[in-house]
């Protein structure tokens, strides 16, 4: 049987500058409710963080560094944190692949749980939900992803309470 990986693992391989910040995120989104689990993969670990079953965010492990995939699916109910991210944190949004079944219905897989369609700086975006929100872990775009994530977990938080779900 494979050993369970623990936090202390994953956290052992972060770059030292983004420990602290990726220490302090993982509790405030335990504390939100969220659990984690992390799997071992080529690149190094990928860990999830879910919010009642559903993916909130993952980190995973490029040759370019970690990255932060943010499920975005309450973006609209906060969109106007997107006009106040940094332009490489923009660009990375703007050179996201676009949501195929949103183009076409039949161009992508029946399975596909579809992308997001929002505004960012006056732009109009659809863009796939695995790479929407995909953003390089570095001091300089910490807060903001920190500020991203407590907003859609926050989001996921006001959709069950007024579903009656907690």
């Amino acid at each position: 049987m494979d050993k369970k990986i623990e936090f202390q693992d994953f956290i052992a391989t972060v770059p030292m500058e983004n420990q602290e910040f990726v220490k302090e995120v993982h509790d405030q989104l335990i504390n939100h409710g969220c659990k984690i689990e992390i799997k071992a993969a080529k690149s190094g670990y990928v860990v999830s963080y879910l919010y009642n079953k559903k993916t909130v965010a993952n980190y995973v492990f490029r040759k370019k560094g970690m990255l932060v995939r943010i499920y975005g699916v309450h973006v609209n109910e906060y969109e106007e944190l997107l006009e106040t991210l940094p332009e490489e944190m923009a660009l990375a949004i703007h050179k996201a692949p676009i949501c195929k079944r949103m183009a076409d219905p039949n161009a992508c897989n029946p399975k596909c749980s579809m992308g997001y369609d929002f505004w960012m700086k006056g732009a109009h975006y659809q863009k796939c939900r695995n790479s929407a929100f995909m953003f390089l872990v570095c001091p300089e775009n910490n807060p903001y992803i920190e500020k991203f994530l407590l907003k859609e977990v926050e989001a996921w938080e006001k959709s069950n309470f007024t579903m009656g779900l907690n």
